[in-house]
C-alpha cells in the first residue's frame, strides 16, 4: 500500500526512466542484442515498472502518471514477447562507418592467415627472381612487367602524350569490375575449405614480391612505390579482405568441433561475408579510380614523393578506420560532443 504517493513516484521515476532510456535505444536500433546483464535488468525493470502500474492504478489523482506507466509497460511487454522478425532498416552510412569496420574485427583472426598467405607468397616471388629473374616471364601474367623495368620507367617518363587521353573512364570501370570479380571468386574460393583462397592469396603475393623485387635490383623503387602505393594501399588490402571472407566461409564449413549444424553455421556468417564483400566492392571502386586518374602520371607530370605520400596517407586512414570505426569508445566520445 501507497502511503505517500508524491515520495513514491520520485523514488520510482528513476526505475521509470532508465527503462524508458533501455526502449528508446532497442527501438532505435531494432537489431540490437543485449548481453545477458542487461537483459537482467531490463526485465527487472520491467516487472517493477509492472507493480508500479498496479499499485498506482488505485489513484484517480494520477492519470497522467498512470498513462505513462501504462505505455511504458505496453512497450516494454511488446519488446520481450515480440516473436515477429523486425525489418531492417537500410542505413548505408550506419552501415559504412559502424557495421563494416566491426565485422572486420570480429573476424580478425582470419584477416591475419589472409595477410600470412599472401606475405608468403611475395616472399616466394621474390626469392625466385632474386635467384633467376628470367623467371619473372613465367610468373607475371602481364606483358609490360616482363620486360626490363628500366625500359619502363624510361618509356613512362618520356611519354610526351597521354596513353589513356579519352579512354580513362572505361580503364576504370575496366579496373573496378575485374578487380571486383578477382574479390568475389576468392572468397568463393572459400568453399574448397579455404584451399583455393589460400592459394590466391598465395598467387597473388608471388606477381607483387617477383614486381617489387625486379624493381628494387633495377634502382627503380621510387618509381615502384609512385606507381604502386596510391592504387595499391587500397586495392591491396581490399584483397586481403576478400580473402579474410574466404577463411571465415572456409571456418564455417569445417566447424572446428562446434556444436552446431552446418546450416546454421552458414546462417550465422551469411551477414559478415555479404558486408566483408561490399566493403570489399567499394574500396575497389576507390582504388580503381586512382589508378586510372592519378597512378598512371609520372615524374615529371607528378613528383614520386608526392604520389608515395598520397599513398600512405590513404593506408594510414584505412587502418585507422578499420582498426577503430565503430567502437564503443568512439561512440562514445561523438556522443559526448553532440551533447556538449
Amino acid at each position: 500500500m501507497i502511503i505517500d504517493l508524491q515520495k513514491f513516484i520520485i523514488e520510482e521515476r528513476l526505475y521509470w526512466t532508465e527503462l524508458e532510456t533501455m526502449l528508446n535505444r532497442l527501438e532505435r536500433n531494432p537489431n540490437e542484442k543485449l548481453k545477458l546483464g542487461a537483459l537482467e535488468r531490463f526485465h527487472y525493470l520491467y516487472q517493477r515498472a509492472s507493480a508500479d502500474l498496479a499499485k498506482i492504478s488505485t489513484f484517480s489523482a494520477e492519470p497522467n502518471t498512470r498513462h505513462y506507466l501504462e505505455s511504458l509497460v505496453g512497450r516494454a511487454f511488446g519488446e520481450i514477447h515480440e516473436t515477429r522478425e523486425k525489418p531492417h532498416r537500410l542505413r548505408p552510412v550506419y552501415w559504412f562507418f559502424n557495421t563494416f569496420p566491426q565485422t572486420f574485427r570480429k573476424h580478425l583472426r582470419a584477416f591475419w592467415i589472409s595477410l600470412i598467405a599472401i606475405l608468403v607468397g611475395a616472399a616466394f616471388g621474390g626469392f625466385t627472381v632474386i635467384v633467376d629473374s628470367s623467371t619473372k616471364q613465367i610468373l607475371l601474367p602481364f606483358s609490360h612487367l616482363q620486360g626490363d623495368p628500366s625500359d619502363r620507367v624510361k618509356k613512362e617518363e618520356s611519354a610526351e602524350t597521354d596513353r589513356l587521353k579519352g579512354a580513362k573512364s572505361s580503364f576504370s570501370s575496366f579496373l573496378m569490375t575485374h578487380n571486383t570479380k578477382v574479390a568475389i571468386f576468392t572468397l568463393a574460393l572459400g568453399m574448397t575449405w579455404g584451399i583455393g583462397t589460400l592459394i590466391m592469396l598465395f598467387y597473388n603475393g608471388v606477381i607483387l614480391g617477383a614486381v617489387a623485387v625486379d624493381y628494387v635490383l633495377a634502382g627503380e623503387l621510387s618509381f615502384l612505390l609512385g606507381w604502386l602505393l596510391p592504387h595499391g594501399a587500397i586495392e591491396i588490402p581490399a584483397i586481403l579482405l576478400a580473402g579474410q571472407a574466404g577463411i571465415v566461409l572456409a571456418s564455417a564449413l569445417i566447424g572446428w568441433g562446434k556444436p552446431i549444424s552446418l546450416r546454421m553455421r552458414l546462417r550465422k556468417i551469411s551477414n559478415d561475408l555479404v558486408t566483408l564483400i561490399c566493403g570489399v566492392a567499394l574500396m575497389l571502386v576507390w582504388a580503381g579510380i586512382i589508378e586510372a586518374f592519378f597512378s598512371q602520371y609520372h615524374e615529371p607530370v607528378l613528383p614520386y614523393h608526392f604520389k608515395i605520400a598520397f599513398g600512405c596517407v590513404e593506408l594510414l586512414i584505412l587502418a585507422l578506420f578499420l582498426s577503430k570505426a565503430g567502437s564503443k569508445k568512439l561512440r562514445k566520445s561523438a556522443q559526448v560532443l553532440s551533447e556538449s
